[in-house]
């Protein structure tokens, strides 16, 4: 049964989230019932998260909190914290909530605490409590295997479940993400990693360089253009069987392949004199333009309908960000401000264009909102910040940046926020692209 009730507060003391409560009432003897928390807004802070003493513990406690502290740690509006801050140490009365001392949570600065009950070896109840007034966020009981990779997966689940609570979707953790990976000066190959960096997978091994993967909408394929000495390609690698194969087509461009929702691909290809959008059907034929322009139109971007696509664009001189309605035709330009934006990636909902911004000697990221026409910086370097791609859950943006020395992987929000760096092992790392989410 649903309150419709309506809670707006800030999590803890200096939390950075406004956040909207819906409570759901408890049934049977349960003491309180889980509610959703929809982050609305971001700040300079984030939320500080703590993880209690296990009950119950059978062995298998410390492992399972190590996991779901590194997943969480991923997280730009989270801060895990240690046992170590909160006086008297992390222990609980009760994994369940009751005669639980929250105010000692409290005074470490502590706004979030996930609680953990061992029920024998293979199964484990964790629930989330909001610390400021003890009330039950989230619980869910998960079954383990014997095996390491079993445990992981009950950490992976568990903070998709968390993530459905705080951001309405958990596809970061039931994801999977394709990225370049460089091997030596003109070498560069597409791999596949959960964006938490378990099952790291190497997908093609191809002389030249392999650049803008794209996932088909089963998540069986992966498409990406390949760059030889002689060549543009586009290449083709089955996940499954590893296969891999290269297309040519007439001319010398082929540049950011994208997947449509129905399983044909929008790339640019040159056919005259300038790259143009063309739009490959299931077979990888070409069946004509997206967009009749005699300018340089490249990097297409597609929503989750199909209907919207941003692109790339020299219409008006340096490039700059468009978006097309699929349906109607029209055009209207999206990047109003800077003589240099690329890289666009629209939303899966449709409602926001992320683009790379060329300023000071290096590139930032910027989000375009596509229904208010408000802009938001949300990468603000060191180094040079590129390639955005927006998550499944239109929430998380991916993005190669150079901060760290070499190229790799960060993450931030729609919103902003602090960056994360992903792990994708050793050598440099770009061109992000999330694949479809996994079903729960």
């Amino acid at each position: 049964m649903i309150k419709n009730a309506v809670l707006r507060k800030r999590i803890g003391p200096g939390a950075a989230f406004l956040v909207c409560l819906l409570l759901l009432l408890p049934t049977g003897s349960e003491a309180a019932g889980p509610f959703t928390v929809q982050i609305v807004g971001v700040g300079g802070g984030v939320v500080n998260i703590l993880q209690a003493d296990p009950s119950g513990d059978t062995g298998r406690g410390a492992a399972l909190r190590k996991a779901i502290d590194a997943n969480l740690g991923l997280m730009p509006f989270l801060r895990v914290q240690s046992p170590a801050v909160v006086p008297g140490g992390a222990n609980v009365a009760s994994a369940s909530g009751q005669n639980v001392d929250f105010k000692r949570f409290s005074l470490a600065q502590i706004n979030l605490l996930i609680t953990s009950a061992w029920q024998g070896p293979a199964q484990v109840e964790l629930r989330c409590f909001s610390v400021a007034d003890g009330s039950f966020m989230l619980g869910n009981r998960y079954s383990i295997g014997a095996g390491e990779n079993d445990l992981l997966d009950a950490a992976d689940e568990f903070c998709a479940d968390f993530l459905d609570k705080v951001i309405g979707r958990g596809d970061f953790f039931r994801s999977v993400m394709a990225f370049v990976k460089s091997d030596g000066q003109s070498k560069k190959d597409i791999w596949s990693v959960q964006p938490n960096g378990r099952r790291l997978v190497r997908l093609t091994n191809m002389r030249g360089e392999a650049l803008s993967p794209t996932w088909s909408p089963d998540g069986r394929r992966v498409l990406f253009t390949h760059i030889d000495k002689r060549s543009h390609g586009l290449g083709v690698c089955d996940t499954t069987s590893k296969s891999v194969q290269r297309i040519k087509f007439p001319g010398n461009t082929v540049i950011g392949p994208v997947y449509m929702p129905d399983g044909r691909v929008a790339v640019s290809l040159t056919d005259g004199r300038n790259p143009s959008i063309f739009l490959l059907g299931h077979s990888l034929d070409k069946q004509g333009r997206l967009d009749e322009s005699p300018a340089i139109d490249v990097s297409p971007s597609v929503d989750a309908t199909g209907s919207l696509m941003a692109f790339t664009s020299s219409r008006l001189g340096g490039p700059q960000v468009f978006l097309k309605d699929l349906r109607s035709g029209a055009v209207r330009r999206v990047s109003q401000a800077g003589s240099y934006n690329t890289d666009p990636s629209i939303s899966p909902d449709g409602t926001m264009v992320a683009y790379a911004r060329q300023e000071g000697g290096g590139h930032r990221i910027y989000v375009q909102d596509l229904v208010t026409g408000q802009e938001r910086q949300v990468s603000f370097g060191p180094g040079s910040d590129e390639e955005p791609a927006f998550a499944p859950d239109s929430y998380f943006i991916a993005f190669m940046s150079t901060r760290g020395g070499s190229r790799g992987i960060y993450i931030t929000t729609r919103n902003g926020g602090e960056t994360r760096r992903l792990p994708t092992g050793p050598g440099d790392a770009s061109f992000p692209a999330w694949g479809p989410s996994r079903k729960r």
